[in-house]
């Protein structure tokens, strides 16, 4: 579902509220967080997609991580998942139980366990998790944890929605191929390890609303803006050539037309004249278990880079976050 239609639907339910539920609808952020105690709050989360890859292990592999990926964005950690399935009823069996496999295998990665699930026919493949993790509930990180003079950083390079889709088309090379499903497989277990240690707050994963829809979300949920400087932005190899060629899925178009009539109109998106079409197509297009996008205060901006490749991970500084509520990339 786009941004537009899910804004739609959540502006018509009634929100609950309760002295523990720290995050929840009201909210709107990646996950919500229940308070246990002053020392435990619990983050619990649900995602799940049809087949990115054609391989069943890497598809459930990289559902999974995508699946515990709001986990950390919340700056949480992993405990126990439970299988999110619907098969065609005559779906072969070995196919399912590799899509499982790869599933169990990455949330063993993560340092959690598969506890159970819930499976039921459907027309079209699609697997994901239902996620339980933990978190303090003084260290939650949360969209609305920007403040004007932060540095902005990515953890992840962008592409993986245009190679996705040139992969469905036939139209990627293998190695590109490969590069995304690296980038996709690789959990951000890490990056909110480190973001905990510099005591970063502002955070969200880049997924289906793309760089601009997520930042769109954290711009106002923090009522700041950002500055990206659009050559600073890390691209998946092949990424940019595919775009070029038109290779766009249909989660960019519903995410540009969402932001250019909520945002465009009002002055409060601008592109710069410089950026190419391919390029800006990009910063749109729907990411499938992207990087943490977070906010570091500039006092401590110089370790963050420093702090990623000791722990074996790339990070880049891609902008800034100004005091008025506008998205600018230049």
């Amino acid at each position: 579902m786009g941004p537009g239609e899910l804004h739609g639907v959540l502006e018509k339910l009634k929100v609950h509220a309760h002295p523990d539920l720290l995050v929840g609808l009201a909210k709107s952020d990646d996950a919500a967080v229940y308070r246990i105690n002053d020392a435990l709050a619990i983050v619990g989360t649900v995602d799940f997609f049809p087949p990115i890859v054609d391989d069943p292990y890497t598809y459930g592999a990289i559902a999974a991580a995508n699946s515990m990926s709001d986990v950390y964005a919340m700056g949480g950690q992993v405990l126990f998942a439970l299988n999110v399935a619907g098969f065609p009823r005559d779906f072969p069996r070995e196919v399912i139980a590799e899509i499982f496999r790869g599933g169990a295998e990455k949330v063993a990665e993560a340092g959690g366990v598969i506890a159970g699930g819930h499976t039921v026919v459907d027309a079209e493949p699609k697997y994901g998790l239902c996620v339980t993790g933990r978190v303090h509930p003084g260290e939650i990180l949360i969209k609305g944890g920007l403040r004007a003079g932060d540095r902005l950083f990515l953890s992840k390079p962008l592409g993986t929605g245009v190679i996705a889709t040139a992969a469905k088309e036939d139209a990627c090379t293998p190695d590109v191929l490969e590069g995304a499903v690296r980038s996709m497989l690789r959990l951000n277990r890490v990056a909110a390890e480190v973001l905990q240690e510099l005591e970063v707050r502002g955070a969200t994963d880049i997924t289906g609303f793309g760089l601009l829809g997520h930042t769109r979300e954290m711009v106002e949920a923090s009522g700041v803006g950002v500055r990206i400087e659009a050559s600073r932005l890390p691209l998946l190899e092949g990424a940019l050539p595919l775009a070029e060629k038109g290779h766009l899925s249909g989660g960019m178009k519903r995410n540009r037309r969402h932001l250019e009539s909520t945002l465009g109109e009002k002055g409060r998106l601008s592109m710069g004249a410089s950026l190419s079409e391919p390029l800006t197509s990009l910063l749109f297009e729907s990411e499938t278990s992207g990087g943490l996008l977070f906010a570091v205060p500039s006092d401590r901006a110089g370790t963050v880079v420093e702090r990623f490749k000791r722990r074996g991970e790339p990070c880049w500084e891609i902008g800034e976050v100004t005091p008025e509520a506008t998205i600018r990339v230049v």
